[in-house]
């Protein structure tokens, strides 16, 4: 087949439908260009919410990853079941969370666990659980840079905590961490300004604790929006996610960053029930669904649909012409949102030369797997 149809699927009668397809050689890909983009790989963290997959690790730890973050405890037990030298749980744990974090940090005492706190009570919970367990849990001070979504913002406060983190026996604080995901500005010179303008009080809390005598916290900033900015920085560690599949929405939005297409749902259409209507089996169930109803999906090989729909098992679409879909027809769709629509799956058809040949298993998807 030629480059235009590289996502055809050529055994695609044995394919059901909704389905995830993940193209391999795309992912490694894009594993490339992000090496391209930062070649110290010591200076990257990727995010793992976004595929949620052993087998992806395992492709990124054989191109020289050993730094990984993720969000759920879940996902931190599937990176230290694949031998992931260095987890940092980008979550702060409360309740139960805790406790299952030091049975993670027992059972897998080669991988090194870090977690997020912004509070002094997590700290001082944090610190008895593992004392518990004789050992010492590396945390970073989650900052909020503009979010507003969780942790502290940099100053006074923050620096209080890092040092009271530095006191205590069963934690230490040993980086800072910011996230900026609210910056999505398309233009970007602008996300720049912005994005630098977020990054002066992280750097003056760094400067201020080595000042305070501790040695220089570590700095663990941005996902993927930011990434080519924090990039150029000096001495941070970079933690993209969404690039390790990319979607329509970061295509659409961040033209400057060059990912492809590496995972998409298939889906057919399962009924015509008016003259310009076509309805598909790609529910709510199928793919992400907080967008609105016309940025949800993208199909690659259908440019005249419109949807008009949208339930947990259909999908209706007005075809805006002649229709001449019949019942049975597969439409290629890339999401607006990767993320969410990868967790929708427990697996996913892996494509090699336009043939399903495997499945990988989105295993972090569970909420637990054995923790």
């Amino acid at each position: 087949m030629n480059n235009s149809n590289w996502y055809k699927v050529s055994n695609i009668n044995e394919v059901d439908s909704p389905t995830l397809l993940i193209f391999p050689d795309r992912v490694q890909k894009n594993i490339e260009i992000l090496k391209s983009m930062l070649p110290d790989v010591q200076r990257l963290r990727p995010h793992v919410k976004t595929h949620k997959s052993a087998e992806v690790t395992k492709l990124l730890m054989q191109s020289g990853f050993t730094q990984f973050k993720c969000a759920t405890i879940a996902e931190a037990e599937m990176l230290a079941e694949v031998k992931a030298p260095d987890v940092l749980l980008a979550y702060q744990p409360v309740g139960p969370k805790a406790e299952r974090l030091a049975q993670l940090v027992s059972q897998f005492p080669k991988t090194t666990f870090s977690c997020l706190v912004d509070n002094l009570e997590t700290a001082h919970h944090l610190d008895s659980i593992f004392k518990k367990i004789g050992h010492q849990l590396r945390v970073y001070i989650d900052l909020n840079i503009g979010m507003d979504r969780t942790g502290i913002k940099p100053g006074p406060e923050a620096e209080a905590l890092y040092k009271k983190c530095q006191s205590l026996d069963g934690v230490i604080a040993v980086g800072l961490h910011a996230y900026d995901g609210h910056l999505r500005d398309g233009d970007l010179e602008v996300r720049t300004k912005k994005c630098d303008e977020g990054f002066v009080p992280v750097i003056a809390m760094q400067q201020n604790m080595v000042r305070s005598g501790f040695q220089e916290p570590m700095i663990v900033v941005g996902g993927t929006t930011t990434f080519p900015i924090h990039a150029k920085r000096k001495n941070v560690v970079c933690s993209p996610g969404t690039f390790i599949y990319w979607d329509h929405g970061y295509h659409d939005t961040f033209k400057e960053q060059p990912f492809e297409f590496a995972a998409l749902v298939l889906t057919r259409v399962i009924s015509k029930p008016g003259e310009n209507l076509i309805c598909i089996d790609l529910g709510h169930k199928s793919i992400a669904s907080e967008n609105p109803l016309d940025k949800r999906v993208f199909f690659l090989n259908a440019s005249n649909l419109t949807p008009t729909g949208h339930s947990e098992e259909h999908m209706v679409l007005k075809v805006n012409g002649q229709n001449n879909y019949e019942v049975g027809d597969v439409l290629y769709g890339v999401p607006f949102h990767i993320c969410p629509t990868v967790a929708l799956y427990d697996s996913a058809l892996v494509i090699k030369n336009n043939q399903a040949t495997d499945r990988w298993t989105m295993l972090a998807r569970n909420r637990k797997i054995t923790i």
